[in-house]
């Protein structure tokens, strides 16, 4: 699969086009909706649905035009519907409107395959964050789990630290080459953070 990302927003979020054997999928369109139309335009990609990871308002603000502009359904993991619904008067409080979100969606679960991408339920940044996982294509799209160098806050409304440690050391069952395209920041590799990484050191003999 090929992944087109844009670095979107105040907040510096990445959101991603991905061609997938099914079509294109925007997975957390932050912001900035008419450069990701135009994305797609550019490559030839038709966009058939938008995949979150989580719903944290940074990564909604282009949810609600390019829904209505292109009519495509979106899908989050259920336990993430609250930070959804609420995720334009967090923006707001924050001093960054977005569009409120459309109302309905699509619902993500556990080892569904959704137009090629695994689900994998990650909890612990938010209730209901979720990668998704291209195995042929050996990457992940982490969400805020994990970034160079980093992993997601885990002291916000909903987080969970034990649970975010459980769902990092479930993402380095995968081979060490995984490409793993987060949230923000830079693309990076399994095997780097697992040696690099400050947050993943020892985390294999964790209990």
């Amino acid at each position: 699969m090929r992944a087109f990302r844009l670095t979107v927003g105040p907040l510096g979020e990445n959101a991603y086009l991905v061609e997938t054997p099914m079509g294109g999928v925007f997975i957390d369109p932050g912001d900035e909706a008419p450069r990701l139309l135009a994305l797609a335009e550019a490559t030839g990609i038709a966009p058939r649905a938008i995949l979150l990871t989580h719903a944290h308002f940074d990564h909604l603000g282009a949810v609600a035009p390019l829904a209505e502009a292109l009519g495509l359904p979106v899908f989050l993991h259920p336990l993430d519907l609250p930070l959804y619904r609420g995720a334009a008067e967090v923006a707001a409080r924050w001093g960054v409107p977005i569009p409120r979100p459309p109302e309905e969606v699509e619902p993500l679960e556990e080892g569904m395959v959704l137009f090629g991408l695994e689900v994998w339920h990650l909890p612990g940044h938010s209730p209901g964050h979720v990668a998704f996982l291209d195995r042929e294509g050996g990457q992940v799209f982490s969400g805020d789990l994990l970034f160079r160098g980093g992993v997601g806050r885990y002291d916000l409304p909903g987080a969970d630290p034990k649970a975010l440690f459980a769902s990092l050391r479930r993402l380095l069952t995968l081979p060490p080459e995984t490409q793993v395209h987060p949230g923000h920041g830079p693309s990076t590799t399994l095997g780097l953070e697992a040696q690099t990484n400050p947050f993943l050191q020892g985390l294999e003999w964790e209990t």
